[in-house]
């Protein structure tokens, strides 16, 4: 029961919920608006789509901590 419990957990830790994915593709394109390097090789400029072409690469450095 443990194990099963176990990697149940880290299958849900590879998915985020509508609320998360806000938060972390809107921090990352904040950062990116305030001259944070870019991740990926991109031809957009729009930060908000760079944020979420990086998250759908999953190449943003952040990571969520749930309780």
């Amino acid at each position: 029961p443990f194990l099963c419990q176990r990697i149940f957990e880290e299958l849900r830790m590879q998915t985020y919920t509508r609320y998360e994915k806000a938060r972390i593709v809107g921090a990352r394109a904040l950062q990116i608006s305030m001259g944070a390097p870019i991740l990926i090789a991109t031809s957009s400029i729009d930060p908000l789509e760079i944020a979420m072409e990086e998250f759908d690469r999953e190449v943003i450095p952040i990571t969520v901590k749930r309780r």
